[in-house]
């Protein structure tokens, strides 16, 4: 069976218990309005995928908001850190999501993004922290949401669905992109794997069942073979009854702000 089948599989074992597997897609480091912006944003309309924008605030462009307020209600802005930049000590992970400890300017520039993000996308704006890199320090986690946000999404099956009081994560488990030892599209069987696995692991009571399973794209960097897995696994969860592709707002709709 090839992996397109195990994925249809997957999600007929879901429809026939009554249940809905719910996906949702989040593409990173949005900050001007490129070609492949615009590719992006055609990918979601000719889909109908509902698609959170994690646009990074010191860099995002007027022109990238004017570019946005055209498109459906369901096309969301999240908040990707503050510059995108490493903060993290010589020879560690790259992190720019360092403790307040060792870094106390990190809470003001969050704040100031937080702001502008705002002022940029108004209502589409929601206060969810996308850390760069996937990575934040636990202490700067308690913190979120005294600085205002509620929502917060990295990487991998969360830990707990609220790693803060007012705070709701939700993460993506499907990354399409291979970064080492060359970035590339990850290849089809090893992505479906990702995808098929956590939503099976959470049929059978292995994950957080209440966790929507999480896309994850960058749409700066794909090749033609992670643009073309792209649609067509959008597509194929779009018409699939076992499935249902979630915006963003919903799946952090109970998250305070």
């Amino acid at each position: 069976m090839n992996a397109w089948a195990t994925l249809e599989t997957e999600l007929d074992a879901w429809a026939e218990t009554g249940r809905t597997a719910q996906v949702w897609w989040r593409d990173d480091d949005a900050a001007a309005a490129t070609p492949a912006f615009e590719r992006l944003l055609q990918l979601a309309a000719g889909t109908g995928a509902p698609l959170a924008l994690a646009v990074i605030p010191a860099s995002a462009e007027p022109a990238l908001a004017r570019q946005v307020a055209d498109q459906p209600a369901d096309v969301t802005v999240l908040q990707h850190g503050f510059a995108h930049a490493d903060h993290a000590p010589a020879a560690a992970k790259k992190c720019e999501l360092v403790s307040p400890a060792a870094r106390p300017a990190g809470i003001d520039e969050l704040c100031q993004g937080h702001e502008r993000l705002g002022r940029l996308f108004g209502q589409r704006f929601r206060p969810v922290l996308v850390p760069p890199w996937n990575r934040i320090a636990d202490d700067l986690v308690a913190r979120l949401p005294a600085l205002g946000f509620g929502g917060l999404s990295t990487y991998k099956a969360r830990g707990a669905a609220s790693p803060a009081p007012g705070l709701h994560q939700v993460n993506c488990h499907l990354d399409i992109l291979q970064w080492r030892p060359t970035r590339r599209f990850l290849g089809t069987q090893a992505a479906l794997d990702l995808l098929t696995g956590h939503l099976a692991a959470k049929r059978q009571g292995a994950a957080d069942a209440a966790e929507p399973s999480g896309i994850l794209s960058h749409h700066l960097v794909h090749d033609d073979a992670a643009w073309d897995f792209l649609k067509e696994l959008l597509e194929r969860l779009a018409r699939h009854a076992g499935a249902s592709l979630l915006p963003a707002g919903t799946i952090f709709e109970g998250a305070p702000s």
